[in-house]
């Protein structure tokens, strides 16, 4: 393993810059952690609030990640106070909690970690903890012993798995107390501590340590896992097959609570699911109890008739996630001491040989952080079995792992979900105007916005900012022509492998032709049919057998316009069009009614900002027909309306907010003008 550090990076640093320092060094190398784990301390002397020099424990918070770690999301607790508790026979994990708290020198810090206790008794001045897979690798098979005095030479401390509390902080500190020339110590199942009189001392022994097992890794290599299953499936029928089975995936997984699925067929997991062992190896356990927190105990391993029709894959895949879900049912019940509420039974990780792996969550974070962690349950295991036979937690210490009351106390201190939490957008025309604005507001609300606008460069531009301004994992999207049956079936294929399946369309995309009946060009009145039409026509027939593949229900937003209940001279192509499109919507709520999917039309008028649709030929042909100076369009339309006040594509945003959110659960086949008061577009 490369050792980055640089001394002259670090030079002239003080003692938390180059704990820093040192712990985005760890957390930026994905072969010692992920997504939040491993943990760093220093321990310094500073005065506290009356002046007096105390010695300081600085500790990554809770909830930190290391690979991003600033400064202030180091917990500061004063150490004194706790390196007497050693002493203790035993301490519960609430009484822990409530001690540390106590301890904090600025309780505007973030809480200390659940490790704090360990780091505080290792008696020295800088500790780093990681969850190497090399290391992981040494410790998850039946000769654990042999290994590590094999690689260490007995220089190395071992302790036995302990879940993370009191008792296993008290077993490594008396452990390394009692021997003070060891060169760190390893948890089994778990990872790696070191500790140096610096942050590069310990990084230095930590990096060596690792490279050791690595080196070994490599030289004792006594077994290859065989290849067994194929993975040469065409690749057009395993893009076939992934299409079709994922929305039913999700929606058979979200019976209870709303799922996003992630969709991996790289080469490390296409290699996995080739293996003979893998479908024993794979129900083995996780590397790690810490991703079995995100992964489970176990992923769901799919054996599938793949030349089977649609429905016999449905019927197959149904009976082994509620298979699944049964045995997870069991296994709760013979686990559990009765005071815990059981979690959601369906796996997180769902593994099918020659398709290829699925990761389950309630958002794109969670799918992503369980797709990594299993590449790394791969990588021990493969590992760990071709020096031994890889091993893993017990069934009761999965369980207490899962149900730890520290993990679920987490859980409560999460901010209520918003209002499109778990659900999968899709938007067309979304790079500039009413669709920009749709696309922002709901991603702000909670949901995953998926798009698409047939000018690549600009929704591009629309998704890396939103990516900056709101979530960089819930936001993607592509180029999309909403005429053009491949272009649409590339764009979905797209968002059901990011994200498994689609909640709501907003079928927005369209363009606004100008002309009298007598003058129109036959070409422009096919280009609106086209655009204005059909357009909806072809993406909301492909929402609709996702939708109702996943058999889940749905919204489907259409944007209208003014112009549908009351359509303009010299507008016809577009009036016409766009009354199609009303009544393409009315139509798709009378089909989509008994599967749960509602339709509903939002009419806007004269949304000039941000848009495309008004360009300068057709505000000329606007103001043409209406007798005015075009100077005074803008002004024309805020005034002919009701309310006098001009319409914002966020004001359209706000009624798609309305109609993709449940609190429009009972309103299907409507249409919402938001045009300030048209009195000739009122419903008659």
């Amino acid at each position: 393993m490369e050792n980055l550090w640089s001394d002259s990076e670090a030079k002239g640093m003080n003692d938390l810059d180059s704990l820093v320092y040192m712990s985005r060094l760890i957390g930026a190398n994905t072969e010692l952690v992920v997504w939040g784990g491993g943990n760093t301390s220093i321990k310094v002397t500073e005065p506290d609030i009356a002046g007096n020099d105390i010695e300081v424990l600085k500790i990554k918070g809770s909830g930190s990640d290391l690979k991003t770690i600033r400064h202030n999301q180091f917990a500061h607790l004063r150490q004194a106070d706790i390196v007497p508790l050693i002493e203790r026979k035993d301490m519960t994990d609430e009484d822990m909690v409530d001690y540390l708290d106590k301890c904090m020198l600025d309780p505007k810090n973030p809480r200390p970690s659940v490790e704090t206790l360990l780091h505080a008794f290792l008696p020295f001045k800088c500790v780093a903890h990681s969850h190497a897979d090399a290391i992981v690798s040494l410790t998850n098979n039946v000769d654990q012993q042999k290994v590590l005095t094999d690689v260490y030479k007995g220089n190395m401390g071992l302790v036995e798995y302990i879940r993370p509390g009191f008792l296993l902080s008290k077993l490594v500190g008396e452990q390394v107390i009692q021997n003070p020339n060891l060169r760190g110590v390893i948890l089994a199942k778990h990872g790696l501590f070191t500790w140096g009189d610096t942050a590069k001392e310990a990084y230095d022994r930590h990096i060596d340590l690792v490279t050791e097992a690595e080196t070994y890794l490599k030289d004792h290599q006594i077994k290859t896992l065989t290849h067994g299953h194929t993975h040469d499936l065409d690749p057009d029928k395993q893009k076939s097959l992934v299409e079709i089975l994922t929305p039913m995936m999700r929606g058979l997984i979200s019976k209870t609570s709303k799922k996003v699925l992630k969709y991996d067929n790289s080469k490390e997991i296409m290699n996995f699911l080739s293996y003979q062992e893998s479908p024993e190896l794979s129900q083995i356990g996780p590397a790690t109890p810490d991703h079995l927190i995100h992964t489970k105990q176990k992923p769901l391993w799919v054996e599938l008739d793949k030349s089977g029709d649609s429905n016999a894959m449905y019927t197959s895949l149904k009976t082994q996630l509620d298979d699944y879900a049964i045995n997870y049912d069991k296994w709760y019940e013979q686990h559990t001491s009765g005071s815990d509420i059981k979690l959601d039974p369906f796996p997180r990780v769902i593994l099918i040989p020659q398709l290829g792996m699925w990761t389950t969550g309630k958002d794109a974070k969670a799918t992503t952080i369980t797709g990594d962690i299993y590449h790394h349950t791969i990588n021990v295991m493969t590992k760990s079995e071709g020096i031994s036979s890889f091993i893993s937690l017990s069934d009761q210490d999965a369980y207490d792992m899962e149900y730890w009351p520290l993990e679920q106390y987490k859980l409560t201190l999460a901010p209520p979900d918003k209002d499109l939490a778990s659900k999968v957008a899709l938007i067309t025309g979304a790079a500039n105007g009413i669709g920009k604005a749709i696309a922002a507001t709901l991603a702000t609300e909670g949901a995953h916005v998926f798009l698409t606008d047939i000018d690549e460069t600009k929704v591009q531009e629309v998704v890396e900012e939103l990516k900056d301004t709101i979530d960089p994992l819930r936001i993607s999207g592509c180029s999309m022509d909403v005429t053009n049956q491949q272009s649409i079936k590339e764009s979905y294929s797209q968002l059901i492998r990011q994200f498994g399946g689609i909640d709501i369309l907003v079928s927005n995309a369209g363009i606004a032709p100008d002309g009298a009946i007598d003058t129109l060009e036959l070409a422009d009145w096919q280009r609106s049919l086209d655009i204005n039409t059909t357009g909806h026509f072809l993406v909301a027939s492909h929402s609709l057998r996702i939708m109702k593949s996943q058999d889940t229900g749905g919204s489907m937003i259409f944007i209208g316009t003014k112009n549908i209940p009351a359509p303009g001279a010299e507008f016809g192509a577009y009036s016409v069009a766009k009354a199609a499109e009303g009544q393409l919507a009315r139509i798709i709520a009378l089909e989509g009614g008994e599967f749960g999917i509602r339709a509903n039309i939002i009419n806007p008028d004269a949304v000039f900002q941000g848009t495309n649709l008004w360009s300068d030929k057709i505000k000329e042909a606007r103001a043409s027909a209406h007798g005015i100076d075009v100077t005074k369009i803008e002004e024309f339309y805020q005034n002919r309306s009701l309310l006098k006040k001009p319409v914002f594509a966020e004001d359209v945003a706000e009624a798609a907010l309305f109609l993709a959110s449940d609190r429009s659960s009972k309103t299907t086949g409507a249409m919402i003008p938001v045009d300030s008061g048209v009195k000739e577009a009122f419903p008659r």
